[in-house]
């Protein structure tokens, strides 16, 4: 599909189908570990304050929608981590995921035809609140515009680490959120970022983003700031010794059911280092008094306005195919790819 950005004739087919009284949408469905279904369901007219939404892209999360996939939500954390338009619940069926753009074609005349983000699984319609609806600028492609959510969590983590300008980062893990990390780390004056990944084809990433690139073996050991985003032990455990005195580690990686063993011996009393856990599902404390839910989505969304972010939604797979494709993409040592409808 064309990417294109703000007329409400995107695609008429679509449009006029979406435009009719009901519409029968597919969605994805988690329905057991390691198994996912389109499932059909009729979307009767939007009713006032909603919108309907022909979807374009929508972004799938190597992260915690992988351990939703699998069944590796602890029960403690089912009604925790609930995503905002889910449906059903954990651990099976759930219709999960959080990051969609597309089109309104049924709603209130203000809202007829923008392009929007929305919080909301892996479908080809649905409808929404228009209030949960974040408009996408005329300079943001919407196949970028799914990014939007991990750029929030990003964000977030830089409010929780407090970082300034002429700090030396660490960012370990080059997965998506990882590489925006550090795509905003870099953007604060006179800082020093290096992003750090097991598997050196990453680092062509980090080059389209013009980020230093090291692996393990080379982290620098004289970080203020280490963002941790890989989701492994090794990693957490290489967060810490990266650390000056009195440094931080941001811990961002969720591990769902698995036990984590980390290495709290040594001098990491003696440095007096911090591990601090940040979590997109609040606002930071930093900010929490002045900035709402809302208002961190829609900077998010702003902060996407770079064409060199492109590197990071380069690869598609279509909706209709995601069922089947979902093992690969767990597996694959690449970027997920783009989910097109």
């Amino acid at each position: 599909m064309n990417d294109q950005r703000s007329t409400p004739d995107l695609d008429p087919p679509r449009m006029r189908r979406s435009q009719g009284q009901i519409v029968v949408a597919r969605a994805l469905w988690y329905t057991k570990p390691d198994q996912a279904e389109l499932r059909t369901e009729r979307l009767a007219p939007p009713a006032p304050g909603e919108a309907r939404v022909a979807t374009e892209f929508s972004a799938i999360s190597r992260g915690t929608e992988r351990l939703v996939a699998k069944g590796e939500v602890p029960q403690s954390e089912w009604s925790r981590m609930r995503a905002p338009l889910q449906a059903g619940s954990f651990s099976f069926p759930v219709k999960y995921g959080y990051s969609a753009a597309g089109i309104v074609t049924a709603g209130s005349d203000t809202m007829l035809g923008r392009r929007v983000f929305a919080l909301h699984p892996h479908q080809d319609y649905f409808q929404a609140a228009e209030e949960s609806l974040v408009a996408i600028p005329d300079a943001i492609p919407s196949r970028r515009a799914v990014l939007a959510a991990n750029m929030e969590t990003a964000l977030n983590a830089h409010w929780d680490a407090g970082t300034a300008p002429g700090d030396r980062i660490a960012v370990i893990g080059a997965g998506v959120v990882g590489l925006l990390v550090a795509y905003l780390a870099r953007r604060i004056a006179g800082t020093a970022v290096t992003l750090v990944d097991i598997d050196p084809a990453r680092a062509s990433y980090a080059k389209a983003l013009g980020l230093a690139f090291a692996t393990p073996n080379d982290l620098p050991p004289d970080n203020r700031i280490v963002f941790h985003t890989s989701a492994t032990e090794a990693g957490l455990n290489a967060a810490i010794g990266a650390c000056i005195f009195e440094g931080k580690v941001i811990e961002m990686s969720w591990y769902g059911t698995r036990p984590v063993t980390i290495n709290l011996g040594a001098a990491f009393h003696s440095r007096r280092l911090q591990i601090i856990s940040s979590q997109v599902g609040h606002v930071a404390p930093s900010h929490r008094g002045h900035i709402k839910h809302r208002d961190r989505l829609e900077r998010a969304m702003a902060l996407l306005d770079d064409p060199a972010l492109d590197v990071l939604v380069a690869d598609t797979v279509a909706f209709t195919e995601l069922p089947k494709s979902l093992s690969d993409i767990w597996s694959s040592p690449g970027l997920p790819p783009v989910v097109s409808y």
